[in-house]
C-alpha cells in the first residue's frame, strides 16, 4: 500500500514537472523573435514618410508610374529602405533628393531597385562628404562605381550623377 502511494506521488510529481516544462517551452517559443517578411509600401505611404522627414524626390519624367523608366516610383519599396534613407538624413544632416526608386529600367537581381532594396540619391557636396568620410571604402564595382559600406552593411555606389544605395536594413533606425 505504501509502495502504491509512493508510485502515485511520483507519477503525479512527474506529470506536474512535465506540464511546467511544456508551459515554459511554449512561453519561450512564443516570445522568441521570428523572421518576418519584408514589408512593402505603396508610393503614397513611402512619400508620406519621406515628406515628414524633409526628404524630397524628383522625376525626369515628372511622374510616379512604376512601369515607366523616366518616372520615380516608390511603389513596392521596402519599408526598411525608406527608413534607411530617413536614418541617413538624420545622421548626416544633409538635404536628400531621391531621383530613383522602384521604377523599371534599373539592373535586375534580388537586391534591386525593382525589388525595393535600392534608391538613387542625387549627388551633393554634403552627402558626398558624409558618405566618403563616414563609411568604409569598399572598392570599385565592375561598372566603375566607387563603393562605400556603412557600419550597418548598406552599400553606397557613386555612379555618374547619383548615389545608388542598397539598403539591406534601415541602418540603425
Amino acid at each position: 500500500m505504501q509502495e502504491d502511494f509512493q508510485m502515485t506521488m511520483l507519477a503525479t510529481r512527474g506529470a506536474r514537472v512535465a506540464a511546467v516544462a511544456a508551459v515554459s517551452f511554449a512561453a519561450v517559443v512564443s516570445t522568441a523573435p521570428t523572421a518576418s517578411a519584408v514589408t512593402k509600401l505603396t508610393h503614397a505611404q513611402a512619400t508620406s514618410q519621406l515628406s515628414a522627414a524633409g526628404i524630397t524626390w524628383s522625376s525626369s519624367g515628372g511622374c510616379s508610374n512604376r512601369n515607366v523608366s523616366t518616372c520615380t516610383s516608390f511603389d513596392q519599396v521596402n519599408s526598411s529602405t525608406i527608413s534607411g534613407v530617413i536614418t541617413l538624413k538624420r545622421a548626416s544632416g544633409c538635404a536628400i533628393n531621391l531621383t530613383g526608386g522602384t521604377e523599371t529600367g534599373h539592373a535586375s537581381g534580388t537586391y534591386s531597385h525593382w525589388n525595393g532594396y535600392k534608391v538613387d540619391i542625387a549627388l551633393s557636396t554634403c552627402i558626398n562628404n558624409y558618405v566618403t568620410s563616414t563609411f568604409a571604402y569598399a572598392g570599385v564595382r565592375s561598372d566603375g562605381a566607387t563603393l562605400y559600406k556603412s557600419g550597418a552593411g548598406n552599400i553606397y555606389a557613386k555612379e555618374g550623377n547619383h548615389w545608388d544605395v542598397l539598403y539591406y536594413n534601415c541602418g540603425g533606425c
